[in-house]
């Protein structure tokens, strides 16, 4: 009975862990790090990631360019290229170690305890993976929330009004009548 759990846990550690490495990897290559919609032209989003920068309108569609350098980019893009890069490699040998280390595989059963340290460093290298991960997501919004409140961006750029320090943001009927004035009439609906 305990073989049986201890190998369904083991099992299910490992598909999780392979669903954490392909969102990883989904993740280092998807453009939608950053997004930019500017009140100008509203049918025009930016979305940028670490590989390259898209331009998203209604009539054209998706047109996307790969960044020319490398060493154009800003610190933070540059560390986040490396950092998931190699977070997908460490994940990929971790993903590796720790299958031959599971109990319903007959692999290495000769040698005595090496499938426990098959799943302990695929274990390490697959935490370490997780790691490498958080630091460039979180750094990336940090930038992203630091340039969104920067006072230099002009007002074209749309944010919402910062709350008044030690209060709740409500809005009044006075600011709701405004919005409903504001809105355009739609003849379609």
């Amino acid at each position: 009975m305990g073989l049986v759990f201890r190998t369904a846990t083991q099992s299910a550690a490992l598909l999780l862990a392979l669903l954490g490495w392909v969102l990883s990897c989904l993740t280092n290559y998807l453009p939608h790090w950053k997004n930019l919609n500017l009140e100008l032209n509203e049918m025009e989003n930016w979305t940028t990631g670490l590989w390259k920068s898209c331009v998203i309108q209604e009539e054209v569609g998706r047109q996307c360019k790969d960044f020319d350098s490398f060493l154009a980019l800003p610190a933070e893009l540059q560390v986040s290229r490396i950092l998931m890069s190699l977070s997908n490699g460490l994940g990929l040998l971790g993903l590796l170690a720790s299958g031959c280390g599971l109990d319903c595989l007959r692999l290495g059963e000769t040698q005595k305890g090496l499938k426990k340290r098959l799943l302990i460093l695929g274990g390490i290298l697959l935490w370490t993976s997780g790691v490498m991960v958080l630091v460039p997501v979180s750094w990336v919004a940090h930038v992203t929330v630091q340039e969104f409140w920067d006072e230099t961006v002009p007002d074209i750029v749309p944010r919402p009004a910062p709350p008044a320090p030690g209060h709740y943001a409500v809005p009044g009927p006075r600011d709701h009548q405004q919005h409903l004035e504001l809105k355009p009439a739609n003849p379609e609906v």
